[in-house]
C-alpha cells in the first residue's frame, strides 16, 4: 500500500509542533513525513505499523519514528471506556536538532538516540509510564516551555531502554521524487517570495506541474487553494511586522505583497477577526490578542496537519481484518509493551 505524504507545518516562531489528539477511534492511516515523530499513546490498545514492523500496542505506548518511515496506529479498544483514545504527537526537524546538538554539547546524548532510531524505537515501560502520568509542559500553550520540555524528554530518552521496531530502515521513495518534492519546491518558493507578485505560471514551472495538478496538490495535501495559502502566509508575516516594528499599516501591507490597503484590511479581519491596528494595540497592552497567539492560524495543540485529515477512512476495514484474524507478528517484529 502506498503511504500518504503528510505535510507537517510548524507554528510561526516555533522549532517543533505538538499535537494533542483525542479521538473516539484511531484509524489506519498509512503515511510518512520528513520530520521525526515522537508519539505517546494513552488509554488505547490495538495494532502498530512502523515500516515492516507489525505489532500490538497497549497503553501507555511511546515510539520514536525516523524521517520518511511509513507508519500508523490502529486502535481496537480503549482501556477506560469513559475516556477517548489519546495521542500526544511531537514533530521536529532532523536538520534542526542535529544543528542544535552540534552547537550545544549538553545535547550530545541525543545524537545516539537519533542514530538508534533508524528503524523506529519503542521505549520501556518505566520511561513511558512516568511520562503518561502527566505530559505536563508538553501541552502548554507557551512555546518556550514546550521546547524546553521536549528537549528535556529527548535527553531522558537517550538514556532509557528501548527496542527497535522495523528490521528494515528502507524509507519511502527518495525525497527528490514525486509529489512531496514538487509540493516542497512550490512551498519554498512561496515562503521566499511571498511579498512579490506571484503568478500561477511561475509556481507551475517551479514544481514541474500543470495548473490543474498544482491545484489538486494543494487541495489534497493542504486543504486549500494556492491563493488562500499565500494570503495566510502574507497575513502571518504582517502580524510579525505589527509586533516587531512601528511601521504604518499601509507600509506593512506593501511589504508583505498586499499593497491595496482595503484588500489587506479585509483579509486581515477575515483571518485574525480584528483590524491590524487592534491587533497591534492588543499585543502591546496584553501581550496576546487571543489565547492562540504564537500559533499559526488553525494550528492550536488540538489541530491536526490538514494533509492527514483527508486520509480516507475507507482503509480502516483492512486493519479490522488483521485484528479479527489475530495476526501474530514474527518475533523480530513483536512490539515490547
Amino acid at each position: 500500500m502506498k503511504p500518504q505524504f503528510e505535510r507537517v507545518t510548524f507554528p510561526n516562531g516555533c522549532s517543533l509542533r505538538v499535537y494533542n489528539r483525542r479521538v473516539d477511534q484511531i484509524p489506519f492511516e498509512w503515511h510518512h513525513h520528513p520530520e521525526y515523530e515522537l508519539t505517546l499513546t494513552i488509554n488505547s490498545r490495538g495494532w502498530r505499523f512502523v515500516g515492516d514492523h507489525i505489532g500490538q500496542y497497549a497503553s501507555p505506548d511511546l515510539v520514536l519514528i525516523p524521517p520518511d518511515m511509513p507508519h500508523t496506529w490502529a486502535s481496537t479498544a480503549v482501556s477506560d471506556p469513559k475516556e477517548p483514545h489519546i495521542a500526544v504527537v511531537i514533530w521536529f526537524s532532523g536538520p534542526w536538532l542535529w544543528q542544535l546538538i552540534e552547537l550545544c554539547p549538553e545535547y550530545a546524548p541525543i545524537r545516539k538516540l537519533l542514530k538508534q532510531a533508524a528503524g523506529g524505537l519503542v521505549f520501556d515501560a518505566a520511561s513511558t509510564e512516568l511520562l503518561a502520568e502527566g505530559p505536563g509542559a508538553l501541552l502548554t500553550e507557551n512555546s518556550v516551555l514546550r521546547l524546553q520540555a521536549v528537549l528535556a524528554l529527548l535527553l531522558e530518552l537517550a538514556h532509557a531502554s528501548s527496542s527497535p521496531l522495523s528490521v528494515s530502515t528502507g524509507h519511502t521513495r527518495s525525497s527528490n521524487e514525486g509529489e512531496p518534492a514538487q509540493l516542497t519546491r512550490v512551498l519554498n518558493h512561496l515562503h521566499k517570495r511571498y511579498n512579490e507578485p506571484i503568478r500561477i505560471e511561475d509556481l507551475c514551472e517551479v514544481g514541474s506541474l500543470s495548473p490543474r495538478s498544482l491545484h489538486r496538490l494543494f487541495t489534497r495535501h493542504l486543504g486549500e487553494s494556492v491563493s488562500n495559502y499565500l494570503c495566510k502566509l502574507r497575513i502571518a508575516r504582517a502580524c510579525m511586522r505589527l509586533v516587531e516594528s512601528d511601521a504604518s499599516v499601509s507600509m506593512i501591507a506593501d511589504e508583505v505583497g498586499l499593497p491595496n490597503l482595503a484588500n489587506f484590511n479585509r483579509h486581515f479581519r477575515r483571518l485574525r477577526r480584528m483590524t491590524p491596528t487592534d491587533y497591534r494595540a492588543s499585543i502591546r497592552l496584553h501581550g496576546t490578542p487571543t489565547p492562540d497567539h504564537g500559533l499559526s492560524e488553525g494550528e492550536s495543540l488540538s489541530d491536526r496537519p490538514k494533509s492527514l485529515e483527508r486520509l480516507r477512512s475507507a482503509r480502516q476495514p483492512k486493519v479490522l481484518s488483521l485484528a479479527n484474524e489475530r495476526v501474530k507478528p514474527s518475533p523480530a517484529n513483536q512490539a515490547t509493551s
